[in-house]
């Protein structure tokens, strides 16, 4: 999947839900009060950002996008606040004012960069709160591409069934970021965004990935909905569509320092993606690679359209790194169905060489996805001896998928890789080393289904067992 910037800046969207304003108080906590056990912070620094519903708005705004949001505020300093921020962010803010409900304010106080307390203040918005966003709604809706719909469960969409109905009588794309465990009022939006808690929640835990696709396939069919985007954590994010392959990307955070907004974030640019014209799958990998941006900065953040512009060119690429055989399986289906060619190869990889480095390039170049399948620590052990491997499997594969000619790596318990070989049925299985093509163990297995397969040779002359040798003799 080739990924591309959208034209954010052409894209219109309406955003309706929980507004709220994120307030940030730091300062140093160098001693302990005298009046109980707890930190005394001298504050220093004070800080007011959009939250929730406005940090999507916000987010939406950053990329390029227009975005007309609508929400519930009170009568305070508070909603001031948030409507001078998002406007001069270029956010238009068309909000109902609440009299006896304060605007949603969550403030935190931070120490060194740790969180030590989080106070909210906030009361939960009865009906009379909400009488006339439905009517705000239709009268914007007809210059939007896309409705979002971020649901905090502070009372904002309590009428969120007739919102998706709005939505649909217009024919525009619904999406929505759910809150709680009743899926059933978002029944009929186009795409919905759990996290993994909430989708468990409601469906239930899942003993394996297969289990886990069913329900997820089951809960689209029950809602009626176009596609259901699970965010996986530091496992990543599942797209599921009823007509299309499983898409499964792994996460791209290098340090996750603070997950705060991650989910405003992820919804933001798939929702702009999609009101610019994008593919439900381009934009989630879009999605993907913002939540990896954001999680490395501390608090509600936005990310600019420069800044996603940036990663999308390092990265030229969406849906590499580790997986499972599961996830992998669905992956390749994927890129298959986008015309990709596949290429396999497998080994130890016990030590990494140069010989390793020249030849998984080499291989690269074949096509346009390489697999690396490793075998696991007692797989090699079997094959190798006792005394291997030097490196246990999760630095093996930490290590090939960091190497730029590698798109996914798995590992294996067998002693050779004919289980997968079925599973994934590449277009070129590739061996290295003295390996001929008639040696290369599931080589007839993929030429019976027109796969080919070739022998490239290591660089250097060199090998693992050599370098474990040399090391012997050195001590």
């Amino acid at each position: 999947m080739k990924l591309e910037m959208p034209e954010f800046q052409e894209a219109r969207l309406l955003v309706i839900g929980d507004v709220m304003l994120d307030r940030y108080w730091h300062g140093a906590a160098s001693r302990v009060s005298p009046e109980a056990p707890v930190p005394v912070v001298r504050v220093g620094n004070r800080e007011d950002r959009p939250g929730g519903a406005g940090n999507v708005a916000l987010n939406v705004a950053a990329l390029g996008s227009a975005a007309h949001l609508i929400g519930v505020v009170g009568n305070d300093e508070e909603a001031e606040e948030l409507h001078s921020r998002l406007s001069a962010a270029g956010v238009y803010c068309d909000f109902l004012h609440s009299d006896d409900k304060p605007t949603v304010t969550k403030l935190r106080v931070i120490s060194q960069h740790q969180q030590l307390i989080r106070l909210d203040f906030e009361q939960l918005l009865e009906p009379a709160d909400v009488e006339g966003l439905l009517k705000q709604a239709s009268i914007l809706i007809d210059d939007s591409d896309v409705m979002l719909l971020s649901d905090y469960g502070k009372g904002a969409l309590q009428d969120v069934e007739q919102l998706i109905k709005l939505g649909r009588s217009k024919k525009i794309p619904i999406v929505v970021d759910p809150k709680g465990i009743d899926f059933k009022k978002y029944k009929g939006a186009t795409l919905m965004t759990p996290n993994l808690s909430e989708f468990e929640a409601f469906v239930g835990k899942s003993e394996n990935e297969e289990e886990f696709v069913d329900k997820g396939l089951k809960l689209l069919s029950d809602l009626a909905l176009e596609a259901l985007l699970i965010t996986r954590g530091e496992h990543g994010m599942t797209l599921l569509r009823p007509d299309s392959p499983e898409l499964h990307l792994p996460a791209r955070a290098q340090e996750v320092f603070d997950v705060t907004g991650a989910g405003d974030t992820v919804i933001s640019v798939l929702a702009s993606a999609i009101a610019a014209g994008e593919s439900i799958s381009d934009a989630t990998a879009l999605a993907n690679i913002a939540a990896g941006l954001v999680v490395g900065k501390l608090g509600t953040a936005a990310i600019s359209g420069p800044e996603l512009r940036r990663a999308v060119l390092d990265e030229q690429s969406s849906g590499r790194g580790v997986m499972t055989a599961q996830q992998l399986i669905f992956a390749v289906q994927d890129a298959k169905a986008h015309g990709e060619k596949i290429i396999f190869t497998n080994g130890c990889f016990d030590i990494i060489h140069a010989g390793h480095v020249g030849y998984l390039t080499e291989a690269k170049d074949l096509g346009d996805r390489l697999i690396v399948a490793i075998n696991s620590d007692e797989s090699v052990r079997r094959i190798k001896g006792s005394g291997r491997p030097i490196n246990p499997v999760e630095r093996r594969m930490a290590v090939l998928g960091g190497l730029e000619a590698v798109d996914w790596v798995v590992n294996f318990s067998e002693d050779t890789p004919e289980a997968l070989l079925k599973e994934l049925q590449p277009d070129i299985l590739v061996k290295g080393g003295d390996y001929n093509i008639e040696g290369v163990v599931g080589g007839d297995y993929v030429k019976s289904y027109g796969g080919e397969v070739k022998a490239l040779e290591f660089l250097d002359n060199c090998s693992t067992s050599a370098i474990v040798e040399k090391m012997k003799e050195v001590q």
